[in-house]
């Protein structure tokens, strides 16, 4: 009885730390894409710019456009080819260089490896780029669309309220969603901020499953504070339109339950298979299936399934190289749009995609990376 009631209270205390560390890291991602919006709805304009008949400079902005964490990026770069802006090169490569929502998980849990992933990725995409344009005719697609016209808001300027007069006017009669992200924000920074320790170490951590390691958690700290300083700064300026479109029809609405139950789901599966089986010699001794199986789930055009691997990895229980495989062949829900549009498009250019991933992964593991 005593045994049945200690393994009950360990799995409730694990489960507990599991809701918090989900939390944490919804929070996190949330706010990274907050900063993003903000960026991409500051920036109207920029992405309706005509490109000149380049199919270089198509490429080297389809993979910055790529870098983008979440799928705006991807969003705008399939947006371009449907308006016949840039061809499939740029395309294929913008959707190599897209990690989608992983991205954010990436930066938060191994940002020191985000980052190589990142770059590696990025040059991945460029020269796939240039490889396909070779083969495709220049500055053309596999699918053809009537002329478009982009669009640009013109009343999304009116988002950006940094005077005192627009502050003030917007804590008059403050909205209950303002004040309730307000307090959630400046609750997370003072835990953080006066966090003095952890039952697992001595340093704040997003993820404390056993055998996940962090790659300078002090580091990882630093930012989790300054991206929920920045995002608090913009709810604190930003007017109402702002809030209810962008924040809350955009971001929570449409990504918190989904992002907050696929990191739940995640950690708690990996720590029952860490519980009961040696993944470290189970995924060792079949490295290419489950490159196989990384790359194939890299067709869903959805973001969730893909954190398994951020966290395999973050546990040392992956390759270097697979994550990048999957990381290449999926593009989070960036591709929806182009499957919308066209599904010969979508096939063509996730084959492109999954040829690229393969590539890369069994090269990486003959290499022993």
């Amino acid at each position: 009885m005593f045994n049945s009631n200690e393994a009950f209270m360990h799995f409730f205390h694990e489960l507990i730390s599991i809701i918090r560390q989900s939390f944490t890291i919804t929070l996190f991602v949330l706010s990274m894409m907050l900063i993003i919006e903000y960026l991409n709805v500051f920036s109207k304009g920029i992405w309706g710019n005509k490109l000149k008949t380049s199919t270089w400079k198509q490429i080297i902005l389809a993979a910055i456009l790529g870098l983008i964490p979440g799928c705006l990026g991807a969003y705008t770069a399939v947006s371009l080819y449907i308006h016949n802006v840039i061809g499939t090169a740029a395309l294929a490569t913008a959707l190599i260089a897209t990690s989608g929502d992983e991205a954010f998980f990436m930066f938060s849990i191994i940002p020191k490896t985000a980052i190589i992933i990142h770059i590696a990725i990025f040059l991945i995409a460029i020269a796939s780029g240039f490889i396909i344009s070779i083969f495709v005719k220049k500055n053309k697609g596999f699918v053809n669309y009537p002329d478009k016209h982009l669009e640009v808001h013109s009343d999304e300027a009116q988002c950006f309220c940094f005077s005192r007069k627009d502050i003030i006017s917007n804590f008059k009669n403050i909205s209950g969603l303002r004040l309730i992200l307000i307090l959630v924000l400046t609750t997370a920074l003072a835990v953080v901020a006066f966090f003095n320790g952890h039952e697992h170490g001595e340093h704040f951590e997003l993820i404390s499953m056993p055998h996940v390691h962090h790659e300078h958690p002090e580091w990882i700290r630093i930012t989790f504070l300054v991206v929920i300083s920045i995002s608090l700064l913009m709810i604190f300026t930003v007017n109402n339109h702002f809030v209810s479109h962008h924040i809350w029809g955009h971001i929570i609405k449409k990504h918190f339950i989904r992002i907050i139950s696929w990191t739940f789901a995640t950690l708690l599966i990996l720590n029952v298979m860490n519980h009961y089986l040696d993944l470290e010699t189970l995924i060792g001794d079949n490295l290419y299936i489950i490159l196989l199986i990384a790359v194939l789930i890299g067709i869903v055009p959805e973001s969730g399934p893909h954190l398994f691997f951020v966290i395999l990895f973050a546990s040392g229980n992956l390759p270097l190289s697979i994550l990048l495989a999957n990381s290449i062949v999926q593009d989070g829900h960036g591709s929806l749009p182009l499957l919308a549009e066209s599904r010969k498009g979508f096939i063509i250019i996730k084959a492109i995609n999954i040829t690229v991933g393969l590539i890369v992964g069994i090269l990486g593991l003959a290499f022993g990376i």
